[in-house]
């Protein structure tokens, strides 16, 4: 999608006389972050010891009379533990991929605005916390607006095992991030 096409996803939400100066989304496919160094080997633990305790009982017989009953609360007591693990290992990336085909960035002259689906956040260009630029080896980089309590969206609940865009306080894993950069501290200076 070229970027006029993305800017027009803004049009219904511009304030009038204002206009978009940039406009794009987030890298697409399946992508690593920073909070994976962590995240991956976790998951596998978790995941593995799931798959052997769901194999452990689903594969041992039992006999509902002599156990009581036992045996089959094991076996589905094992169950959520075992999706939850899938969806650590594999799921989240497929998850995260889906998100951001449905993210869409702007930078007016006046300020920010992030697009998710139906929902769209802004903030006023002059009243950013933080402007902070990190550039990935791919080329891309990720802008980020306000201070993150931990890795990258982690904050006080699960969102770390969420998808890296659990914040509209960021543009993740643009093209040109340099260029959407200086647009930023161009307009906060004017």
């Amino acid at each position: 999608m070229n970027a006029f096409q993305s800017s027009q996803h803004f049009r219904p939400y511009l304030a009038v006389g204002e206009r978009v100066l940039w406009s794009g989304q987030p890298k697409q496919g399946l992508t690593l972050s920073g909070r994976d160094a962590l995240l991956v080997p976790f998951s596998l633990v978790w995941g593995g010891f799931a798959i052997f305790w769901n194999a452990m009982v689903w594969l041992t017989p039992f006999h509902a009379s002599a156990s009581g009953g036992s045996g089959w609360f094991m076996r589905l007591w094992g169950l959520p533990f075992l999706a939850i693990g899938l969806y650590m290992i594999a799921g989240r990336f497929f998850h995260d991929a889906l998100l951001r085909r449905k993210l869409f960035y702007a930078v007016t002259d006046r300020r920010i605005i992030v697009l998710r689906g139906r929902k769209v956040s802004s903030r006023e260009i002059a009243r950013l916390p933080r402007l902070e630029l990190s550039e990935h080896r791919d080329g891309t980089g990720t802008l980020d607006f306000e201070a993150s309590p931990n890795l990258r969206g982690g904050g006080k609940n699960f969102s770390g095992w969420l998808p890296a865009l659990g914040t509209s306080a960021q543009f993740f894993r643009i093209r040109d991030p340099q260029k959407v950069y200086q647009l930023i501290r161009d307009q906060n200076h004017s």
